[in-house]
């Protein structure tokens, strides 16, 4: 090794003058004969990735912090992209990204870089709640053998919850936590402008975008195109990268809902233009979902917000009902609207059939559920659009009862933090996330994928949210004096009244 490491200073720092101009060319001749084979072998696309693959990588190891960086990228812009090849199976981005965020965060603990666990008023609960998931898992496969893609698939669940835990550890300062949420804005806001941008190109322009993706195992043609009713003559949906636009209406719940408090705080952490139009183009794309009830779940987050602290969003709250109701080209989105709430359209009808089907699911099986793997019985099934009825499928009444406690815990925590007293900036971080859990909570009455295998990205995105602010209201209870720009205490002022 030494004599290799003598024999490349006397070539690079040689007394010929030729030979160290030479050297260094030599290399970077090498270097692009690399590159440009690399680029003809696996294509620009392939090769953009690995670059930004070995950048990635090399910055999460140097900092756990650039890991929430490369997470926000994956599960906001490409959740379902694998890699191009196999390994027994392929593994997707949002496999590399946490394990390089666990990774680095374990090892650190290990070597004592990090010599304590922070584990926060909530932790038993969230622990059990995933031992709960195992024990479920476990029990159903006496009756619904795992093959490996369900198996790799209730990993990544386990892991999506244990980011709470990975969060509350490693964002532990003020400027950790804005510097992690500008990201999570920006992860957010770029899925909102690429739904946007499908949406009004060309059908025939977004199929072929999408295309370029099916080497990352991105569904292509017309048939990922979404419709209302699935009619391919009606109105188009929204998707983006999310592939479905209900999921992608719930990415904007938690977008739009963070979003919110920034738009009206004293300190935003943005200029504020940029954050109203981070804003309406979430909004914007949420709309064009034609979600309801990602539209319910974000009007829910607004109304918090509004109720708490921002009392300016009440009139921004009115302009839009109004725009909603009075638009002409909106009149068909309130149809829509109406018709779900008042139960006459297929979609809601349905839903209400599954939810009776799921009931006679957990008459039978209460206790535990029946697992992630499949239903015992021929004449039920396994699957529901409403996320506690699903928790209750796969881990029984028992598990549905943690998930309420964790859930119950977090807010409690979150009142406390924000009747305590925080710097501006930190409480609207608070209020924006904890809006957020409630507007995907809210829209879980009538959706499942914050708890579904199909989409393992959400379960990490809804984590990701109440581990940021657990660790907010963490970080201010160690600063109990948390105080205004001038030094007067904060004591839950309300902004705009």
């Amino acid at each position: 090794m030494q004599t290799t490491y003598r024999a490349i200073q006397e070539v690079f720092f040689s007394s010929n003058p030729i030979l160290r101009r030479l050297a260094p060319a030599a290399l970077l001749l090498v270097g692009a004969l690399t590159i440009a084979l690399f680029v003809g072998a696996a294509g620009p696309l392939l090769a953009l990735a690995a670059a930004a693959a070995l950048i990635g990588g090399t910055l999460i190891l140097k900092d756990t912090h650039w890991g929430f960086v490369a997470l926000c990228a994956v599960v906001f812009l490409l959740p379902f992209a694998s890699l191009p090849f196999s390994i027994g199976f392929k593994p997707t981005f949002l496999d590399l990204a946490l394990g390089a965020l666990f990774f680095v965060w374990l090892f650190k603990l290990v070597i004592g870089l990090q010599e304590d666990f922070v584990a926060s008023p909530i932790g038993l609960p969230v622990l059990l709640f995933m031992l709960l998931a195992l024990f479920s898992f476990t029990l159903g496969l006496s009756h619904s053998p795992a093959n490996a893609f369900l198996l790799r698939r209730f990993l990544e669940i386990l892991i999506g919850i244990s980011l709470f835990f990975v969060v509350i550890n490693t964002v532990r300062t003020e400027g950790e936590a804005i510097w992690v949420t500008r990201w999570v804005l920006l992860g957010g806001w770029g899925a909102a402008a690429i739904a946007v941008l499908f949406y009004v190109l060309p059908q025939e322009t977004t199929v072929r975008i999408l295309d370029s993706l099916a080497r990352f195992d991105y569904p292509g043609g017309f048939g990922a195109l979404r419709f209302i009713e699935d009619d391919p003559n009606g109105v188009m949906r929204a998707i983006g990268t999310a592939v479905d636009p209900n999921v992608l209406g719930g990415m904007m719940i938690l977008a739009a809902a963070l979003m919110l408090p920034q738009l009206v705080s004293g300190q935003p952490i943005f200029p504020r233009w940029l954050t109203f139009f981070m804003w309406t183009t979430a909004v914007l794309a949420l709309y064009l979902t034609y979600s309801r009830s990602a539209l319910l779940g974000l009007a829910s987050s607004m109304a918090l917000l509004a109720v708490l602290k921002y009392r300016k969003l009440i009139p921004l709250g009115l302009v839009g009902a109004l725009l909603l109701l009075l638009l002409p080209v909106t009149q068909e989105y309130v149809a829509r609207l109406i018709e779900g709430f008042a139960g006459q359209d297929l979609a809601t009808q349905m839903r209400f059939g599954e939810y009776k089907d799921a009931l006679v699911l957990i008459e039978r099986y209460p206790l535990f559920g029946v697992g992630f793997t499949g239903a015992p019985d021929l004449d039920i099934y396994l699957g529901v659009s409403m996320l506690y009825l699903i928790i209750a499928e796969n881990m029984g009444l028992i598990g549905l009862g943690m998930f309420l406690t964790v859930m119950i815990g977090f807010f409690v925590i979150a009142w406390k933090a924000w009747r305590s007293g925080l710097s501006i900036k930190m409480e609207a971080l608070l209020l924006g996330y904890t809006g957020a859990v409630l507007g995907a909570l809210v829209s879980g009455v009538f959706d499942h994928y914050w708890f579904n295998m199909t989409y393992p990205h959400m379960t990490v995105l809804f984590w990701l949210y109440i581990g940021m602010a657990t660790a907010t209201a963490l970080i201010h209870a160690k600063q109990p004096q948390a105080r205004l720009a001038d030094g007067a205490p904060l004591t839950g002022r309300i902004e705009g009244s």
